[in-house]
């Protein structure tokens, strides 16, 4: 099996992974929240973290994976910022109508699109922003519902998905410009952002529930579902980081919106919570954005491979000949390397 294969089963991985563990998780959290009463998410989240960083060191211990130390500012800024990112996208729920956060995720694609094309001059085809454009429509049309706007919560959202779309952006640079893994990555930031989240949450959700988290009447279930959900949450974060890594911020949200649809119809299978027409339309219209999507990734992903092996196939012939290598100069690839061009290359889900 080549290279490029294996990195499309580890990338098709990453992204089963992060699908099936992410509509656990959020399967997990509304009983945890909706039947057990347990309503402080901010402040679980950053229990999530802290079991995620104490699994990570287990794992470092058995040398499972090996520490690689890098920039410990880009490390502090990088795990700080998701931690704030998290909060403000908690704030934007508990400031807004549904149908307004709703439309606050759905905002985080095309502001990560807009910022990649802007301060990393990317480009995204037509047929790449169409699909997107569909799915958009698609999630729209599947779960926003009504439409509350006010000023803070206004301001809170435009927050949230700043941050959410610098942090997503931020995790797949980081990895490509240190040459870290996921796995390094995950390890070295997560206690910023369990610092970070474990500091404000208790006041985030205060202010959100008029609760005290720590005054809470943790019967044994409750705390079984928040073990559970901490142990799931390490596959969550995990696969997280890896996905980014392995693809793109876009990509990434774009899998977002596929667990917000697959947790719409497995809370109507599963829970019997209420379906209507329009829920099941707009899933229906989502899936097909997110198969074109996938198809003009690969379509392009295997236009630019096919262009580059060419590429390579000239400069092999060309070192033949001295005087085409005069002549091509410069257009010649140094060394002869061809960048592989991963197929599915164009955060965060907070409920996850």
């Amino acid at each position: 099996m080549g290279e490029n294969q294996r990195f499309q089963l580890g990338t098709i991985g990453a992204l089963c992974l992060s699908v099936i563990s992410s509509v656990s998780i959020v399967i997990c959290n509304k009983a945890l929240i909706s039947t057990l009463g347990f309503t402080f998410a901010t402040t679980l989240t950053s229990w999530h973290l802290l079991v995620t960083f104490c699994s990570l060191h287990v794992a470092l211990w058995l040398k499972m994976f090996e520490h690689k130390p890098f920039d410990p500012r880009a490390v502090m800024g990088f795990g700080i910022l998701n931690g704030i990112s998290i909060g403000l996208l908690n704030l934007s729920l508990g400031f807004n109508s549904v149908g307004f956060y709703q439309m606050t995720k759905l905002a985080i694609i095309p502001c990560t699109v807009l910022l990649e094309t802007l301060f990393f001059l990317k480009k995204f085809s037509r047929s790449i922003q169409f699909s997107l454009g569909i799915l958009l429509l698609g999630v729209g049309i599947a779960t926003i519902t009504d439409l509350q706007l006010n000023v803070l919560g206004s301001v809170l959202s435009l927050l949230a998905i700043l941050t959410t779309c610098v942090a997503q952006i931020m995790t797949n640079s980081i990895q490509k410009k240190f040459k870290v893994s996921s796995t390094q990555l995950l390890y070295q930031s997560c206690p910023y952002q369990a610092i970070t989240l474990f500091i404000f949450g208790p006041f985030l959700d205060g202010l959100l529930t008029n609760k005290n988290v720590f005054a809470f009447n943790y019967t044994p279930k409750v705390l079984a579902f928040i073990v559970l959900s901490c142990l799931i949450s390490i596959s969550v974060n995990f696969s997280t980081f890896l996905v980014i890594g392995k693809t793109s911020a876009v990509t990434y949200q774009v899998l977002g919106h596929l667990k917000t649809c697959l947790v719409l119809t497995f809370g109507y299978v599963l829970l019997r919570d209420p379906f209507s027409w329009h829920n099941i339309l707009g899933i229906l219209v989502a899936v097909v954005g997110m198969i074109l999507y996938s198809y003009c990734c690969s379509a392009e992903g295997q236009q630019k491979a096919s262009e580059a092996s060419a590429q390579h196939s000239q400069g092999n012939e060309s070192d033949s000949d001295p005087l085409i290598v005069v002549e091509n100069g410069a257009s010649i690839m140094a060394d002869g390397v061809v960048e592989k061009v991963a197929v599915w290359n164009s955060k965060k889900d907070v409920d996850a």
